[in-house]
Parts: structure tokens; C-alpha cells; sequence
């Protein structure tokens, strides 16, 4: 079953949109842990970026029904249904980030519908399993909590969105890169050498082509390699070797 006609519209596969409270005013940001959401002004604040309340619009199909995927422009993960409570002071379940490698998982999967006696642009972004997501702290403002409602009504406006399309970056824009992380450094009487960076740890990089479908699935057979630095320019270098025959400065990484 296609997706209402103003849906289509509102959520077609690759756009980027942020989404808007209509009670609290502010968006529905990724948290830095790659879990957690909270509602933030536009921008971020606490040193998260801008990009952590911008999602990439990923549309499936299964069984002959179209279903949303909102995926994270800063961390690369996905918009979720926890099977836990939701904190205190939250309704219903736990909102969260987490990965998509499967094409059968439940837990990413959304159906918006437009909100009947609002105007054009506000949603309900309801679940597939149930519920729907919702805003908490209409009356404590310091609760900024992301939950979903196991409740399919929408007369109230904490589970009512407000849909801003982001316009795309200019043809050939690349970020600014930040500076390299500062290296620690151990001595002794005579000898200097790099330390291990802060809470480095080693992690699997997985990488695609930007032309080759994105599926991380078991059986994908996607190519990856170890990697223990926290530093964007370390890991572009890698990249660079291994897949772009060693052209460094001419890679560009999207995650």
C-alpha cells in the first residue's frame, strides 16, 4: 500500500528534513552515544552539532507496503522503537538510535500520516508495531525527552510534528574537516612517544561506494578493516588508500 499522496511528497526516499515539535517548538535531535534522542533547538546546543537533528529519508518496501526509515545525517543511525519503558518523567516506550542491517527489522520502520485539522507539513509519526512518537515536558519544560506513545490518538500536539525539508548543499560542497585530535604524549628521562588518544578504542569500519546499494546485511559481505584512532583525518587517509588507489585529499567520506 503507497503512502498518502502529501506523505509521498513530505517523505520522499533521499530527502533530508528535520522535525519540530508543534507543542515544544523544538527538534528531535541524535544524541552523541548513537542511542539516545532529545529535543533540542534547531542548531543543537551542548556541543551537538547541527547535523544531529537532521534525518535522511529511506524508503522500503515490504509485502507491497511503503514504510519510512529516518536516518541519522550525524551518526548514521536510525530512528527506533526500544522494547523498553521509556525514563521517568516519559510516556510510553523508549525512543532510540540503532542500526539497520536487515531488511526484515520491525524496530525502523514508520508510517506518517497527516495530521487531519492541522496545516499542510504536520504529521504523526506512528509505528509500524504501534504508537506513536511523541515530545514529553509540556509541563515540566526541562524534560526534553523522545518517546513513543503506545496510544494511536492524535488530538494532542506532543505527538504532532512539523516537517522542514532541508535543501541540499551546493554541487561540490565538502565540509571543513575539524582540526586533528590532540595526541597525548608519555615521556621517560630520555624518550618521547605518542600515547593512545582519551577513550580510544578499536572499532570495525564497514564502507561502501556511493554508488553500491546500502545493505550492511550478514550476507552482504561488505569489506571493513580495524581501526583504533578517534581522528577524522586518520580515517580518511585509510579510506583513501584502500579504496580511492591512494588519492587522499580526493575522498570523500558520508556516514
Amino acid at each position: 500500500m503507497p503512502l498518502p499522496a502529501a506523505m509521498d511528497g513530505l517523505f520522499a526516499d533521499g530527502v533530508y528534513l528535520r522535525l519540530r515539535s508543534r507543542a515544544r517548538g523544538t527538534y528531535l535531535h541524535a544524541e552523541k552515544d548513537g542511542v539516545g534522542l532529545s529535543l533540542l533547538p534547531r542548531g543543537g546546543d551542548d556541543g551537538a552539532p547541527a547535523e544531529a537533528g537532521v534525518w535522511r529519508v529511506h524508503r522500503v518496501q515490504r509485502d507491497g507496503d511503503n514504510y519510512v526509515l529516518l536516518h541519522g545525517a550525524a551518526y548514521g543511525r536510525y530512528l527506533a522503537l526500544s522494547d523498553e519503558a521509556a525514563p521517568h518523567g516519559c510516556v510510553g516506550k523508549r525512543a532510540v538510535q540503532r542500526g539497520y542491517d536487515d531488511p526484515e527489522l520491525d524496530a525502523v520502520m514508520w508510517k506518517p500520516s497527516a495530521v487531519s485539522d492541522a496545516p499542510a507539513g504536520h504529521v504523526l509519526m506512528r509505528h509500524l508495531l504501534n504508537g506513536t512518537l511523541r515530545a514529553n515536558g509540556r509541563f515540566r519544560v526541562w524534560n526534553n525527552g523522545v518517546s513513543i506513545d503506545m496510544y494511536f490518538g492524535n488530538r494532542s500536539t506532543m505527538r504532532q510534528w512539523i516537517v522542514e525539508v532541508v535543501p541540499p548543499r551546493p554541487q561540490g560542497y565538502v565540509p571543513v574537516l575539524p582540526a586533528p585530535s590532540e595526541t597525548l604524549q608519555h615521556h621517560t628521562f630520555l624518550f618521547w612517544w605518542p600515547g593512545a588518544p582519551e577513550g580510544a578504542r578499536r572499532r570495525t569500519i564497514r564502507y561502501l561506494h556511493a554508488d553500491q546499494p546500502l545493505d550492511f546485511g550478514p550476507a552482504s559481505n561488505v569489506p571493513s578493516f580495524s581501526y583504533c584512532s578517534r581522528s577524522v583525518y586518520d580515517l580518511r587517509n585509510q579510506l583513501g588508500i584502500r579504496v580511492n588507489h591512494g588519492h587522499i585529499l580526493g575522498t570523500i567520506m558520508c556516514v
